[in-house]
């Protein structure tokens, strides 16, 4: 076993050695007209889906596994060294910026018990401040060292100098919130095991947290991205924001007609909540940049395929991918516009 975590090891310092090449090779290329540079996007999904929980690729699943937090380590780090390459010899010259997306839910503590609020914190650790952490402070979360111990890679001296405010931006992918409860014994993978936190949709009263999109992990909860923003702007300070994906998706019904698929009143209503949430984030002082909606048309959605709709824009699979605007594309048109919504469902 030993030796294959130092041969994986090996491997992913040649990965990290090859996409700072890749990535060189872009900025070459392209520099002259993009300004706007994205390292890695959810690294998160990477990491736990795809050397954890083995439903995304490369479909590593072992248990207790040191895998995601490698994975994890080394992404941060080929991260970074994009950074460095493209900060000396390309950003006088070119202008642009560079940034990481990560993905995070808002964490909200189920009660105002204090092994709630630490179970709450730890959760937004092990999503946020695995991947920032180390950029802003030198090293991964104190809660992560103390229940991973030597599970968690060190950064040498010099990596955490190469780390060390190595972004322009951070991007934001957010969908969803969930209340966190301390858990002693959750069950599920190693990575959520550890974190002894349980992620709870019903507030105290019995009430849903939210209305449910298709996917199952997806409930529309507005306020959960006004506070994610805000915790950000904290902990990492004066970082400009890009919401690089929002959304909600609906489920593909081949019963249902071209009509009753367009007309997406759920989704006008998560974008209303949602884009709220953002423009009070932004009175509270957040330095937000730029909003994306994902997404602008239906498409292939990881392991769940087709089966999920996202789009602003539905695409007809059946019919050379012929696109009809949804309800929500209309609705945002108009928002983008300036124009005033009247409250109407109609397109």
């Amino acid at each position: 076993m030993l030796y294959l975590i130092a041969l994986l090891q090996q491997l992913m310092q040649m990965a990290r050695e090859y996409f700072a090449i890749y990535a060189e090779t872009c900025f070459a290329s392209f520099g002259d007209r993009v300004k706007h540079w994205i390292t890695i996007n959810e690294p998160l999904q990477t990491s736990v889906n795809g050397y954890c929980a083995g439903i995304f690729a490369p479909g590593r699943h072992q248990k207790e596994s040191v895998e995601p937090f490698l994975a994890a380590h080394y992404q941060i780090l080929s991260h970074a060294a994009a950074v460095d390459v493209y900060r000396r010899k390309f950003k006088a010259a070119q202008g642009g910026e560079i940034g990481l997306v990560v993905d995070c839910e808002w964490a909200e503590a189920f009660s105002n018990k204090l092994e709630d609020k630490l179970a709450a914190q730890r959760r937004l650790d092990f999503q946020l401040g695995w991947y920032l952490d180390p950029i802003f402070y030198g090293d991964y979360p104190a809660s992560m060292r103390e229940r991973l111990g030597d599970r968690l890679p060190t950064f040498s001296e010099g990596e955490k100098k190469l780390l060390r405010n190595s972004l322009d931006f951070i991007g934001l992918n957010h969908y969803t919130s969930r209340f966190i409860a301390h858990l002693p014994k959750p069950a599920g993978d190693y990575f959520y095991q550890v974190q002894e936190a349980e992620r709870i949709v019903k507030w105290q009263g019995g009430e849903m947290i939210g209305s449910k999109a298709a996917s199952e992990w997806l409930y529309i909860v507005p306020w959960g991205i006004h506070k994610l923003l805000n915790y950000i702007a904290k902990k990492y300070p004066n970082t400009p924001i890009y919401i690089t994906e929002n959304g909600m998706d609906d489920e593909d019904n081949e019963e249902a007609t071209l009509d009753e698929m367009l007309n997406d009143e759920m989704r006008v209503g998560y974008f209303k909540g949602y884009l709220a949430s953002v423009a009070q984030a932004i009175k509270d002082g957040v330095d937000i940049r730029g909003y994306f909606a994902w997404s602008l048309l239906d498409n292939f959605e990881w392991a769940q395929g087709y089966t999920k709709r996202f789009g602003l824009v539905y695409v007809d699979y059946k019919n050379g991918l012929k696109r009809h605007p949804k309800s929500s594309a209309r609705w945002f048109s108009r928002f983008l516009k300036g124009g005033k919504d009247d409250n109407s469902n109609s397109a």
